[in-house]
């Protein structure tokens, strides 16, 4: 009992409790619970749901270590939170999730509404050096889309929540765009739903339209990914808290293991409160649902893993 007191309070910094919670309740708030295992006479707490939580006993002086093994040779070991990741390069996959004209750029359906878009055009160089270098590696590159068919009808019914919270943003709507051709908002192949230029998809990238927040819904993009073969997902995109979250929880229960790039994605929605709705959807997803790292920790990765590559070559 001692033990997992002392597991549990050493796991209250890591979730960052709100003031008030008790550190008892922790596994109570989180419907996890807390079992004993024996090994070689040591008694070893795990958390159901998430890492190993070492007795003061074990944990003393070990220093992180990757989270998980990828096959020698195309491996990369990613920093990030709240560990560092080790990834097969030839099972990952880069989603770039809404980087569209509606949502990032002038004349789009967010900047007409007033939402500000800056921190969306913030994400967009970090974002493109992700791709370039993800393309030299050979790493597959996927870009969701968020659009409707011209007559709406996969929108939802009249009375769908989805249909219903994107009527005040003008859904459907005939514009004039920026570049003087005729478009409409949130609407298949116009210039609103075009990828932003800076992030244009290539030849061999793959481009899949969907119409609710998470990429998986309705979509063939968990066909693609296991044709792919793929087990890791390097996500990037829009917004933070809201697809890019949706579209992580989904990826999460079909056993993808996903790391957010912070830099390389965005949030509007409380951009301007004391705790942003982004700083929320980081803490959440590196807590339960994946990892967050950053473009460079990215970069120093593959190259890395390249450098690592070519000695391994010599060598032989």
């Amino acid at each position: 009992m001692i033990a997992a007191r002392a597991a549990v309070t050493s796991l209250a910094g890591r979730w960052k409790l709100a003031q008030g919670h008790r550190v008892s309740d922790l596994h109570l708030l989180l419907g996890y619970k807390i079992v004993s295992n024996w090994s070689s006479s040591r008694k070893v707490l795990r958390i159901h749901g998430g890492n190993p939580a070492r007795t003061s006993e074990e944990g003393q002086g070990m220093a992180r270590q990757p989270h998980s093994r990828a096959t020698s040779g195309r491996a990369a070991i990613i920093e990030a939170k709240p560990e560092p990741l080790s990834i097969d390069i030839s099972k990952t996959v880069v989603l770039v999730v809404d980087m569209q004209n509606d949502f990032g750029s002038k004349g789009g359906m967010f900047d007409r509404a007033g939402v500000d878009i800056s921190m969306v055009q913030s994400a967009v160089g970090s974002t493109k050096r992700v791709l370039a270098a993800a393309r030299d590696a050979g790493i597959k590159i996927i870009y969701l889309k968020m659009g409707y068919r011209p007559d709406l009808s996969d929108a939802g019914p009249p009375d769908s929540p989805n249909r219903l919270k994107h009527l005040p943003l003008r859904l459907g709507e005939a514009i004039r765009a920026p570049n003087g051709a005729e478009s409409r908002i949130l609407v298949r192949d116009t210039w609103n739903t075009d990828i932003l230029s800076d992030l244009a998809p290539q030849a061999n990238d793959i481009t899949i339209y969907k119409t609710r927040f998470s990429g998986f819904y309705q979509t063939d993009l968990d066909a693609i990914l296991k044709r792919l073969g793929a087990k890791y997902l390097i996500v990037t995109g829009l917004s933070t808290s809201v697809c890019v979250e949706s579209t992580i929880r989904d990826a999460t229960f079909r056993d993808y293991s996903c790391v957010l790039l912070a830099d390389c994605t965005g949030e509007p929605i409380g951009h301007d409160l004391p705790t942003s709705n982004h700083e929320a959807s980081l803490l959440v997803i590196q807590t339960l649902f994946g990892w967050v790292s950053g473009a460079d920790a990215f970069l120093k990765a593959l190259e890395e893993r390249a450098a690592a590559a070519g000695k391994e070559q010599r060598q032989r």
